[in-house]
């Protein structure tokens, strides 16, 4: 066991200073004295045990104040080792959020899919740190590089369509994906880009933006999600609500040219199955490059002396409660 704060058991002095105190009040300090006709009623009765008792509200209260100060120096444990695979790898996932993500060729629809897949990758991945971009019209970072896992989780839970501007702008998804990572000292880094479209909008081109990748040595997997020849998708009619078969369109050659250009591989997604296999593919690709290492597993030991603490205070309280009823 070691302490995060050993500066703050000097205050360990105080408690030190209190029984010293108490002491010297007991010993050589003012008594409480009264004159009485006759002591035989005090000769009588056994006061041993009832000396001893009225001590015991200021010794728990003393070790409270010591048991205090240890919690607030922050003991901690150090005496396990967990042994991990990870390199340090970075991984954004670049997804399509346009409007045509909602067709339902997926259960229950493309996007809804492709976030419970991304999710279940995510959680496969404890030690890497991972981010978010989408992109539909106009692209924007959802969650920053991070190695906590619960709040990616909720990012892409949040993930949604029409919150931007429609559309298909590949190149801008995958430009705002490298910018994350740019600056990165990651031995690995790589982007997952999902889409189901042609990029139709954006101020950078899909193959401006994997030359970016590719100077900066980033890898480029992309996903085309989308079943083969028509897909249903719904539409808003003006007798309401409806379900059309659609042509699906996607950019195979584009997107195989941005994980050629970057080192990458392309995959294409034709249900949800097709889609989780294609994750695990990317996690054991991306696993075969880790290598070893281990780590202390430091254990927070404040609790038990903080809840002792609480245990002293509550017993000399009711010592005293029991005290004051005496006759």
């Amino acid at each position: 066991m070691f302490f995060e704060y050993p500066g703050l058991l000097w205050l360990e002095v105080i408690p030190l200073l209190l029984v010293a105190h108490y002491l010297y009040l007991e010993l050589r300090g003012r008594k409480p004295h009264m004159r009485v006709s006759t002591i035989v009623p005090w000769k009588k009765a056994d006061t041993s045990l009832m000396a001893s008792i009225r001590h015991l509200p200021f010794v728990l209260k003393t070790a409270a104040i010591a048991l205090i100060i240890v919690a607030i120096a922050r003991p901690r444990s150090s005496e396990e080792l967990e042994r991990i695979d990870t390199e340090g790898i970075d991984i954004v996932l670049a997804m399509d959020v346009s409007s045509s993500m909602l067709a339902r060729d997926f259960k229950p629809d493309r996007l809804s899919a492709a976030k419970d897949i991304a999710i279940e990758f995510i959680s496969q991945r404890p030690y890497d740190r991972m981010g978010i971009v989408v992109f539909a019209g106009e692209s924007y970072t959802q969650c920053p590089l991070t190695t906590d896992r619960a709040t990616l989780i909720n990012m892409m839970k949040e993930v949604q369509t029409d919150l931007i501007e429609d559309g298909t702008a590949i190149g801008n998804g995958l430009a705002t994906a490298v910018a994350r990572m740019k600056d990165s000292d990651a031995k690995s880094r790589v982007v997952i880009l999902l889409t189901d479209g042609v990029n139709n909008m954006g101020e950078i081109t899909p193959q401006t933006a994997a030359e970016i990748a590719q100077t900066y040595g980033i890898r480029v997997y992309t996903i085309g999600v989308g079943a083969r020849g028509t897909a249903p998708y719904p539409v808003m009619t003006p007798w309401g609500p409806d379900v059309q078969n659609i042509e699906v369109e996607i950019d195979e050659e584009l997107l195989q040219g941005i994980a050629d250009a970057t080192g990458g591989k392309y995959f294409r997604a034709t249900d949800n199955t097709k889609l989780a296999e294609i994750y695990g593919e990317i996690n054991k690709m991306e696993k075969a490059k880790t290598t070893v290492d281990s780590f202390p597993i430091y254990k927070e030991l404040f609790t038990k002396y903080g809840v002792a603490a609480l245990v002293c205070l509550l017993l000399a309280l009711g010592f005293e409660l029991f005290l004051r009823r005496l006759p």
